[in-house]
């Protein structure tokens, strides 16, 4: 697939006002339900002990195998391990062949879909039937699953009511119980004339030869209990060890898939079942590899195998919202998917797929199996750039962003060659191929005089304690007013902050692009230049970059073998901070003292990486109270803005719908400022108002902390 031709999927699923209803819905009603499932459970406990369970299972595997396959056939099944797609097709194809099998029945299966099974067996004269109702549909419909566990989530009412219609060749209303109905009358006989079901199973037992399947409609127990020959498709994954490692799964997938505390039908198949008739059933167990021993056997993927195909990790992601799977995936969906699908052998597809994660991490609070998806997908990219090497202009990128001299004087001349578009503080248009990049937000000029120029004219007492500032790209080169504000606070609280001037980009955009090389030589340009101040602590405003400092440095440089610097980058991590917790500490030990005044009521966008990687949420909107602001809470505030660092200048036509609903969500608050603790984020929300021409002030949690100091309220803006 080309660049071009994904840009038009991805233009086409943003123009369907269905697909846009549909996945915005489910949505916003997710997180409502799930959480309601969990009361009363400790979450964190139980998928603590499934990534256990599952991380186990997938350091031993050839023994799980050895134990289920003995298991399961003394209690009369047959098993077989199977290495690839094409091999299990091959069985499949070739066992109903020779049992005369002319009618197949099939509940919901994505290992079958993974293997492009209903391909295969209707190529070779078999009539396959999915019986799930949404997988039904797909297959009516002549499409693939758009995600894991709800496969026609993306089609209306009124579309599966003209996929029925032409099915049974009568118009049929827009009535859900009737279409069901229909659904019910039309699949009944495929059970009754089956002579194979097909199944998956979401748990296999190894040590009493269990299948586990968890389903809603029922359709599952008929299949596999029917016809006289089932087939199960069972990927090496879902192997545990004991019966007892049931339960965690149990409580967990429904309560993440679906919200629902249990699902209406949870079958456990031990050993062949007797036909209706009395005579033995034939059960068939197909264990599927298809690269799974290779991923058990990577030390970084082996994580992915934790994975319980919840599908958890879509309902919460904001790009699947906009795109949906058939964008975001292939076989298998989203942020998972996309590392399912690199290992699975569709690695062309998952060049771009892979690109749509935006990194904001909201998949990993909330996965059963604790899987860093958005880290393996970094490494994905890593893995591309290292067997293909990095496109040219972003190679030729990166050469300058690695010379900081260079980088930094192309910063200072670029804002001279601005001036004919700046206006305001803004450049709202730019010429010719660069117009997109300001299409539905105002980007920040360029300062006339960087951060770096203006600290040195920053009066400061000598502080008893001191922090050297991190100021980034943005906060030096953009907006060196919000590092001003930085100084004043912290010098408020008695911290005498310094500015290594030899700091320069933090690698996180050659990162999270995979080009690890260039992120460990900004990692070791900046481990000098910080080590050398006897600091306290290395404070940030922004939390990209603090996550950078804290955790990045030292996995960027034990990838790319620099392991001397480890040591180094840890010594650094034990000192950053971010500006927010820095400053909740000086209030908490007396240092800094904010006088509590009546001011205007605010709301509090949390940045991705300040919340979910940093854990830090609470504490500005703290200080904020302290103040004397009202924080008026936004729906969906910690919901990513659609910055994402580069990421708005790759995907723009994403970025914009992203943009368009958080800025809907503040203003629908009434407060006439929103805060928040990201440069990133000012940039992409000042920008998307002032494109709007709103009144809807937008700023860093620094910039009205020194006003509260400085007691100068603003007067507040109208809403």
């Amino acid at each position: 697939m080309t660049t071009m031709t994904f840009h038009k999927e991805i233009a086409e699923a943003l123009g369907n006002p269905d697909l846009a209803g549909a996945l915005g819905r489910f949505y916003e009603a997710y997180p409502v339900s799930r959480a309601k499932a969990y009361q009363g459970i400790d979450f964190e406990a139980v998928r603590t002990r499934i990534a256990e369970v599952k991380g186990d299972a997938a350091g031993r595997l050839p023994e799980l195998v050895a134990r289920f396959t003995k298991e399961a056939e003394a209690r009369g099944a047959r098993v077989v391990l199977l290495k690839s797609p094409e091999e299990v097709r091959r069985y499949i194809v070739g066992l109903a062949r020779e049992k005369g099998v002319k009618k197949v029945a099939k509940s919901k299966s994505m290992a079958s879909e993974e293997v492009h099974l209903n391909k295969a067996l209707l190529e070779a004269g078999i009539d396959v039937k999915e019986t799930d109702l949404g997988e039904w549909i797909i297959q009516l419909a002549g499409q693939r699953p758009s995600h894991m566990v709800m496969p026609a989530i993306h089609l209306t009412k009124e579309d599966v009511a003209e996929i029925f219609s032409k099915e049974v060749g009568e118009r049929l209303a827009t009535d859900i119980p009737r279409l069901v109905k229909v659904a019910r009358k039309e699949l009944r006989p495929a059970f009754l004339e089956a002579d194979m079901g097909i199944s998956g199973a979401n748990i296999a037992v190894a040590e009493t030869g269990t299948l586990v399947l968890v389903t809603n409609e029922g359709n599952a127990r008929l299949v596999t209990t029917l016809p006289r020959i089932h087939v199960a498709i069972v990927g090496l994954e879902k192997l545990v060890p004991a019966f007892a490692d049931v339960v965690p799964i149990l409580t967990a997938l429904p309560r993440s898939a679906t919200g629902q505390l249990m699902t209406s039908y949870v079958s456990m198949i031990t050993g062949a079942a007797p036909n209706t008739d009395g005579t033995p059933k034939e059960l068939h167990v197909v264990l599927m590899d298809h690269r799974r021993t290779e991923m058990a056997a990577d030390p970084v993927f082996k994580e992915a195998l934790q994975c319980i195909r919840c599908a958890s990790c879509l309902n919460v992601c904001p790009v699947y919202r906009h795109v949906g799977g058939h964008v975001f995936g292939d076989v298998y969906t989203g942020g998972i998917g996309t590392i399912l699908t690199a290992w699975t052998g569709a690695m062309e597809r998952s060049k771009e797929i892979q690109g749509l994660c935006i990194q904001c991490g909201n998949c990993v609070g909330v996965c059963p199996g604790k899987i860093d998806i958005p880290e393996l997908i970094v490494e994905v990219r890593r893995r591309q750039v290292k067997d293909k090497g990095q496109p040219f202009v972003q190679k030729a990128i990166f050469k300058v962003v690695n010379n900081r001299r260079l980088f930094h004087t192309m910063l200072r001349s670029a804002s001279l060659a601005q001036k004919p578009f700046e206006k305001d503080g803004f450049v709202r248009h730019l010429p010719f191929f660069l117009s997109g990049l300001a299409d539905f937000r105002s980007l920040p000029a360029i300062a006339d005089r960087p951060f770096r120029d203006t600290f040195k004219e920053i009066p400061q007492k000598k502080g008893t304690r001191k922090a050297a500032f991190y100021a980034g790209c943005l906060i030096d080169f953009a907006y060196p007013g919000m590092g001003e504000d930085v100084v004043k606070v912290l010098n408020a609280g008695g911290v005498e902050v310094t500015f290594p001037e030899a700091q320069t980009c933090c690698g996180a955009p050659a990162r999270y692009s995979g080009a690890y090389e260039v992120a460990a030589q900004n990692a070791i340009d900046n481990l000098e230049a910080l080590l050398a101040e006897d600091a306290d602590w290395v404070v940030s405003a922004c939390p990209t970059c603090t996550t950078a400092l804290a955790h990045e440095f030292a996995r960027s440089l034990r990838s790319t073998g620099k392991t001397e610097w480890v040591a180094k980058a840890e010594a650094l991590a034990s000192k950053v901070i971010d500006f927010s917790s820095l400053v909740s500490k000086l209030v908490e030990d007396g240092s800094l003292k904010i006088d509590s005044k009546k001011l205007p009521p605010v709301t509090y966008h949390d940045s991705c990486h300040l919340k979910r990687t940093l854990h830090v949420s609470e504490e500005p909107r703290a200080l904020l109270r302290k103040a004397g602001h009202e924080v008026v809470e936004m729906k969906e505030s910690d919901t990513c803005c659609g910055m994402g660092g580069s990421y708005s200048l790759k995907f723009p036509e994403i970025s914009k719908p992203i943009l368009q609903k958080k800025l809907a969500n503040i203003r629908d608050t009434k407060a006439g400022t929103a805060v928040m603790d990201c440069p990133g984020c000012v940039m992409q929300i000042r920008g998307g108002f002032d494109k709007k021409e709103s009144p809807v002030e937008v700023q860093h949690i620094a910039r009205l902390l020194a006003r509260a100091l400085a007691e100068e309220p603003p007067a507040a803006p109208e809403s």
